[in-house]
């Protein structure tokens, strides 16, 4: 799960300034504020760890990869390719990470929390995204104990330390470093120049993890369909576009997975748990994903919209059912420890399923899987009043602890964007309301107020 994170110089952020990450994070701001371009960074990070090019520091993405960024000049704040792009990432690692020192066995250090943060600038003559720096800090308790640094020197040779343990060279010819590969992972090469660095391959590889296991469901989801096709396959989430939300459940069903909602609740089948969701959420009385035929690839969606009534395919239906059902998919489908970032999941929905959609996410971060709780962590964006007083309302009655729980709220200043942490309390009140939140509510209701005494006025004296 994600703890922290700080982005600087990239596109509307000049400084986000340190930003706590809770199992549930919610950010709020006018359209057009930079919510969305925090979560395309994280996109941008894991397609550049899944890239199969070390050499390329960032990886912005073409018409074949999870997101597409453009020049690294249009991802720098300010379009200025004078301005380095840093960003820092926190985060709890599901096992705790052992390093011993070749050199020196009886040295150990062992944490259960890491922090990344990396430096990346244009080259001089390409422009292209390269490396000038990263700095790995392992953690116990949120007590660093190791860090591991690789930097450029004033030669622009790369160097590389770590303390308290002290790193040793093998013997020999002292050779240079190589670049860093990508953003985060010395070369094999670099390691061997050192008798006791090998630990830096188990902190990329935790990198890895870690950005491998973040999963994004964007604003605007796949129209249903009158029939899906599913041959087996086991998706890794429901798609940026809920598309593969059907094979989801259909994957989740045959490997019989059995959720709740919270401990000591009564567990259910994949399809059944997601059908009381949909059922809770009043938006439909039943849901089935059925084989048109015996021994057949294809499979249709049925729904029942409420109790007596036919059931129906789900093209027949509100187009809210289908836009809401990838969010609630994704919620529970991703493996254990996954972060999921979500954009506008109340998009279509109706102003009370909106608030009762504040519920379904409080469950996601609690559930439990197989008599295990999952650790999902959600980071959602969103525009809605009523998600905000449910979750208020929650966290009043004890339902979430305010430090699950953390919203934030993004706004334009001065060409910039600023991200406003908002302090809740054990009585679920927000203690520094930003100014126009939610519109200026106030001037509305004066302004109706002016205009219908006034209107009454005329007509009395006509």
């Amino acid at each position: 799960m994600l703890t922290s994170l700080r982005i600087e110089n990239f596109k509307s952020w000049r400084d986000t300034g340190p930003v706590r990450l809770a199992p549930l994070t919610v950010i709020f701001g006018a359209n057009s504020a930079g919510k969305s371009s925090l979560g395309h960074l994280l996109q941008a990070l894991k397609q550049t760890a899944l890239s199969s090019d070390r050499k390329r520091a960032l990886h912005l993405g073409d018409d074949t990869t999870l997101i597409d960024l453009g020049t690294f000049g249009d991802c720098l704040h300010g379009h200025d390719l004078g301005h380095k792009l840093k960003f820092e990432l926190g985060w709890k690692l599901p096992q705790p990470l052992e390093v011993i020192d070749a050199v020196n066995r009886a040295t150990r250090f062992r944490g259960n929390a890491m922090k990344l943060s990396a430096t990346v600038a244009a080259d001089q003559k390409s422009g292209q995204p390269r490396t000038e720096q990263f700095e790995y800090a392992l953690s116990n308790d949120s007590n660093p104990i190791l860090t591991l640094t690789l930097a450029r020197n004033a030669n622009s040779r790369f160097e590389l330390g770590s303390a308290p343990l002290h790193l040793v060279r093998t013997s020999g010819r002292v050779w240079p470093l190589d670049d860093p590969e990508k953003f985060y992972r010395l070369s094999e090469a670099s390691i061997a120049r050192f008798q006791n660095a090998g630990f830096a391959t188990e902190f990329a590889l935790a990198t890895e993890a870690m950005l491998s296991s973040i999963f994004y469901l964007g604003p605007l989801r796949q129209h249903p369909r009158r029939m899906y096709q599913w041959s087996g396959d086991t998706p890794d989430d429901v798609g940026q576009m809920g598309e593969f939300t059907i094979a989801a459940i259909l994957a989740a069903e045959a490997q019989s997975r059995l959720l709740n909602r919270a401990p000591r609740e009564r567990r259910h089948r994949f399809a059944e748990f997601i059908a009381g969701w949909l059922k809770d959420l009043s938006v439909i009385d039943s849901f089935a994903v059925s084989p048109v035929a015996e021994g057949r690839r294809e499979y249709e969606v049925l729904v029942r919209t409420h109790a007596g009534a036919p059931d129906v395919k789900i093209t027949d239906v509100g187009f809210g059912v289908s836009q809401v059902l990838p969010a609630l998919v994704q919620a529970f489908y991703v493996p254990p420890d996954s972060t999921v970032w979500m954009e506008q999941p109340e998009i279509h929905l109706h102003p009370r399923v909106q608030a009762e959609l504040a519920d379904v996410f409080i469950s996601a971060v609690q559930a439990y899987e197989n008599y295990r709780p999952r650790g999902v962590q959600l980071i959602v964006e969103s525009h809605s009043e009523h998600f905000l007083n449910r979750l208020q309302r929650r966290i009043a009655e004890e339902k979430i602890p305010p430090e699950d729980v953390a919203i934030y709220f993004a706004r334009r200043v001065q060409g910039a964007t600023e991200l406003e942490p908002l302090r809740i309390n054990l009585y679920g009140e927000i203690e520094n309301w930003p100014e126009n939140f939610f519109g200026d509510e106030m001037a509305d209701l004066t302004a109706r107020t002016v205009a219908a005494a006034q209107r009454r006025h005329r007509e009395t004296t006509q």
